[in-house]
């Protein structure tokens, strides 16, 4: 197996020349830079990286914590991460946290002892006493009282959006339905950017918004049409909660979207090249992803740099769950 000085050799430099081309070091000429990497090449030259690590204390490693790959937002966004990540020669180490704040602290305390580099988090469990502001910590959608960079999707925007496409398709007596965490995050924003837009336009609406983990909708959404008959247009918090409403109803004689139409929030796909279908107001999940990797990269670099919000743009599309 062929070793670092082999390779100096073989580039006609030294083994110092070498690992700076090696750990990206800047100020290293062009042509030397080649010379190293086509030794590397023909040689098979596979740096260790953990030796690697010890000695820059960097991992060239970056923990994803989300709740669940189920979901397939939170799969879309993952790939795009480490797509990006890719790029950037660093490695993504995923973990499902589901929920968990004790599972989710496990990564934190390994950012501590140098095993990654950062983390960038989808999260809505209780961390709070583990995040520090020196820390390159990014999240999605949640925002935390010792300021952390986030990014996220125009929540509010997308709510009053939702709002308007089912009123234009017709709908005329709405209902919000959703859940939320008891931690605050910008998810919480789509309710209000629902209910505001209504409000203003003096529409009444009404609303089912339980606090998690809710079990079952079921019970909820069948009391809510018994009392109110006249319902015919629903705004779901998620995509995922918009495919369950869509069951319930069906089960109980609904048609979608003949008597009830939906519209979700997410814009998840099935796979890469195969949407969902359903009437939705998407995120730009490539975006967010991008953006949260350029913070934490950024963080990395500069651990005592201001933290910073990025926001994104929605949109909505049309699908089989709205006329």
């Amino acid at each position: 197996m062929a070793t670092m000085k082999d390779v100096a050799q073989k580039a006609g430099v030294g083994v110092g020349t070498v690992s700076r081309v090696i750990n990206h070091v800047p100020g290293v000429k062009e042509s030397t830079l080649n010379k190293v990497n086509e030794a590397i090449k023909a040689l098979n030259y596979i740096p260790d990286a953990y030796a690697r690590g010890l000695k820059t204390k960097s991992s060239r490693t970056i923990a994803l914590i989300v709740s669940s790959v189920w979901y397939p937002f939170f799969s879309e966004f993952a790939y795009y991460v480490e797509k990006r990540l890719d790029k950037e020669d660093y490695k993504l180490l995923l973990c499902n946290s589901d929920n968990n704040p004790v599972e989710e602290a496990k990564y934190i305390k390994m950012l501590k002892q140098n095993k990654i580099d950062a983390i960038i988090a989808i999260t809505y469990s209780d961390i709070e006493q583990y995040i520090y502001s020196n820390i390159p910590f990014v999240s999605l959608d949640r925002y935390f009282d010792k300021k952390v960079s986030y990014v996220t999707s125009d929540n509010y925007e997308g709510g009053k959006l939702a709002a308007k496409e089912l009123l234009k398709h017709g709908a005329k007596d709405l209902v919000y339905v959703g859940s939320h965490s008891k931690y605050p995050n910008g998810t919480m924003l789509r309710r209000d950017g629902f209910r505001d837009y209504l409000e203003d336009n003096g529409i009444d609406y009404k609303e089912i918004f339980l606090q998690e983990p809710v079990k079952d909708f079921t019970p909820y959404v069948l009391e809510m049409l018994q009392l109110h008959p006249e319902i015919d247009g629903i705004f779901c918090h998620n995509d995922s909660l918009l495919l369950k409403l869509q069951k319930i109803l069906l089960q109980h004689g609904y048609q979608v979207p003949k008597d009830i139409q939906l519209i979700g929030f997410d814009g998840m796909n099935l796979s890469a090249d195969l949407p969902l279908g359903i009437s939705t107001i998407a995120q730009p999940v490539e975006s967010l992803a991008n953006g949260a990797v350029d913070l934490v990269l950024q963080k990395i670099a500069d651990p005592s740099l201001k933290n910073e919000a990025k926001m994104y743009p929605v949109k909505y599309i049309e699908g089989n769950t709205t006329k």
